[in-house]
């Protein structure tokens, strides 16, 4: 009951339908105590899932801000509590002499001191987080760690954009794809939505904008570009504001460290939550919190969407600003700036220059120039910070690993100084490759003369991929592209007919099936050669694919296409989508959970998947792998004539094309099947249409008469029946027709 009126109060907040509204995402309703995160976006994805589009919207967006108000509440009343009088530890020497002074008493002061100064910050917290809050404050809003990614990844904004496209709201809808684009730049079917959205007359360019862009990047990024102008004045204050938002970024990703999800996440994963005594307990939390505190600099540093932090950012910073202010004349504050580079890098003979020129320029010494103090305040803590890290790593077994390349080497304990410079110094290449896999271990397969295993799977970062070479001569590749040119003026396109590709509206799709091209030839619109070398080849992937990965399982063909994609000239620009989108050949892959489905409308019944190029000449059209999550690409395969490409066709090889941008590409696409009853029945039906009357006996003379006629040799499909083991046993590859 609860749920459904919260449902309705959010539907009641939507503007009407037609109702004019700009680009971005507004508050909801700013003055209400934001509600719990996690069943918001839980009920968002329910209302997803059952079509329920406005309200997925007012949920998701509902979510969105109490996810930010939490933070807000946290920064805010974590520097309220910390700045209020009496939070510090009062400054009274344990030690000072006194009758009642001894070990004892001292450490019973201590306790009484430490423990006070926590219930009154904790009293604070609650207090400020129940009146920022509601009721329960941020207990009451706790996050997990699945959540946490959730947001992290920007994912709501995914959900965000599809519920805005089927509510015709096509300019907020651009706005949410672009902001989980930018975090997710990798992220294929995104890049497929982008490129729609851009083709609609109806979206604005302005609605293309990021609603999650952090405060600094934007000014630091628009300050950089006014500099590189020589534009001093206006990057001057760009910059400043860039150093200001990083400081407040950082002050609010520490006050996330003190919160519960950060404590919920360590023993999720460690399990150890209630190991130990009461100072042991301390001890563990306050080290996980001092880790999650220094990894906030790198993680302001980090741009959205990308995997490593900017290197130095707030000493790359102070530069620029240095440079800056005395472009414009303001050699004092350019002096405060070169001090504050030299607080972290107090040997840099650069900055040391530079600012023996300063000074010279000033002429007289200025009384109490010195450097930034935000930037002393900066260092000073993180000092503190580390030597505490520090001395939980050379004592109590912590790990840390230090952001920041400035830390003085004082601070670190001589008996770790040693490892530390050995891992950092430790470089890829102190260690001997390994070493490819004997022939023995590549489940016995037998490689036709002429064919050459060019990667395996673990060549290709993945399980059951291989790459073969030498399938076919330039002069077969040649023969089957002549095939599929006469087709298509023949009219006979099998598959989409010619039109524009189902999966680019940027490329032709021709395919050719072995069927329609031995009826083609049958009828004489096509060679007979070409028909029957397509048939031969097509055996010859199925005897391979079998005697790779299947040699004690027969496989049978189940399906055969000569496929051609053609670039349509003239539609290429700034083109972003894929030739074929990621996906799976024998289940349905959902790439936000990395399940893939073996249920319809997939193939099911496919195992083994095979593309055997015939040219490579034209731009793009590379096979690639990928991830699970259809992001992340683990190999990238070029085509060429003759080159095989074969893996299994379940969800562990997720696979797409890149964009063919210039030419036609054409391969030989097959699929293959453990399950007889899945065969494909074309295959035999166009071998029957081929077989000319009493080829069976003309073929027996010719072979017998060969070697005196021609001494080329015999084509690999043949030679491989010929094959024998080590042992001398017949191979255990055989036809399967």
């Amino acid at each position: 009951m609860l749920r459904l009126l919260r449902l309705l109060l959010l539907l009641l907040l939507l503007p009407p339908p037609g109702s004019p509204e700009p680009p971005g995402l507004a508050p909801l309703s700013p003055a209400a105590p934001p509600q719990a995160p996690d069943l918001l976006y839980a009920d968002g994805l329910r209302a997803y899932a059952a079509g329920a589009w406005a309200p997925a919207v007012a949920l998701l967006r509902e979510a969105l801000r109490s996810r930010a108000a939490l933070g807000r509440a946290r920064r805010d009343c974590g520097a309220l509590c910390a700045a209020e009088p009496g939070a510090a530890l009062p400054a009274v020497p344990l030690d000072a002499p006194g009758r009642d002074s001894g070990p004892g008493r001292a450490q019973g002061a201590w306790e009484r001191l430490l423990l006070r100064a926590a219930l009154r910050r904790a009293e604070c917290l609650t207090q400020c987080g129940a009146r920022r809050l509601g009721p329960g404050g941020a207990a009451r809003l706790r996050v997990g760690s699945a959540l946490r990614d959730a947001f992290r990844r920007r994912e709501p904004y995914n959900y965000l954009q599809r519920a805005y496209y089927q509510l015709k709201k096509l300019d907020l809808a651009a706005a949410a794809a672009h902001t989980f684009f930018v975090a997710n730049p990798t992220h294929l079917q995104m890049r497929e939505d982008m490129a729609k959205y851009r083709r609609m007359s109806r979206v604005r360019p302005q609605s293309f904008r990021d609603l999650e862009t952090p405060p600094h990047w934007a000014a630091y990024d628009e300050g950089l570009e006014l500099l590189g102008r020589q534009e001093a004045g206006l990057a001057l204050p760009r910059l400043e504001e860039a150093l200001q938002e990083i400081l407040a970024q950082m002050e609010s990703c520490r006050a996330g460290c003190e919160g519960p999800e950060e404590q919920q996440s360590e023993e999720e994963e460690e399990g150890a939550g209630s190991q130990g005594g009461l100072y042991e307990i301390i001890a563990g939390h306050w080290i996980r919190v001092l880790q999650c505190r220094q990894r906030c600099v790198g993680d302001t540093a980090t741009r959205p969407g990308r995997s490593f932090p900017v290197p130095d950012f707030l000493p790359s910073l102070l530069r620029q600003l240095h440079k800056a202010h005395a472009q414009v004349g303001n050699l004092s504050q350019a002096m405060e700036n070169v001090l504050s580079v030299l607080l972290f890098y107090p040997e840099d003979e650069t900055a040391k220059k530079v600012l023996n020129e300063y000074q010279t320029q000033l002429g007289e010494p200025r009384p109490g120039l010195g450097p930034r103090e935000d930037i002393q305040r900066f260092i000073l803590r993180s000092l503190g910070e580390k030597r505490h890290l520090y001395y939980a790593m050379e004592h109590l077994g912590a790990s840390f690993k230090d952001p920041d390349p400035w830390t003085p080497a004082a601070v670190i304990p001589e008996a770790l100084r040693e490892k530390l410079r050995e891992d950092q110094e430790k470089r890829p290449w102190d260690h001997e490759p390994p070493q490819p896999k004997p022939l023995t271990h590549w489940k016995d397969v037998l490689l036709l003369e002429g064919v050459t295993l060019t990667h395996d799977a673990r060549q290709l970062n993945g399980s059951e991929r291989v790459v073969l070479d030498g399938l076919l001569t330039p002069a077969e590749c040649g023969v089957l592209l002549q095939l599929a040119k006469d087709a298509t003026e023949a009219g006979a396109r099998s598959g989409y007919r010619g039109r524009r590709s189902p999966h680019s509206p940027h490329e032709r799709f021709e395919g050719l099936t072995v069927l329609k091209a031995a009826q083609l030839a049958h009828a004489g619109a096509v060679g007979s050669q070409g028909a029957k070398l397509l048939l031969e080849v097509s055996e010859r992937v199925r005897t391979l694919t079998q005697a790779y990965f299947s040699p004690e399982r027969p496989l049978h063909l189940s399906f055969t296409q000569l496929v051609c994609r053609s670039a349509i000239e003239g539609e290429q620009d700034q083109r972003m989508d894929l030739s074929h989108p990621v996906h799976a050949d024998n289940c349905v892959l959902d790439p936000d959970t990395g399940e893939c489905w073996r249920e319809p409308p997939a193939y099911t019944y496919r195992d083994y998947s095979g593309l055997l190029y015939l040219n490579d000449d034209f731009h793009g059209g590379d096979l690639f792998f990928t991830e699970p999550n259809a992001l992340t690409v683990t190999a990238q395969v070029r085509p060429r004539c003759g080159r095989l490409v074969a893996f299994s066709s379940g969800g562990e090889n997720p696979h797409g094309v890149w964009a063919v941008t210039r030419g036609r590409r054409c391969a030989l696409a097959l699929w293959h099947t453990w399950a007889p009853e899945h065969r494909e029945q074309e295959w035999a039906e166009a071998k029957e249409l081929l077989k000319e009357p009493e080829e069976e006996e003309e073929e027996e003379e010719e072979e017998e008469e060969m070697p005196s006629r021609d001494p080329s040799p015999e084509p690999p499909s043949r030679r491989l029946q010929r094959v024998q083991d080590k042992t001398g046993k017949l191979p255990r590859v055989r036809e399967e027709l």
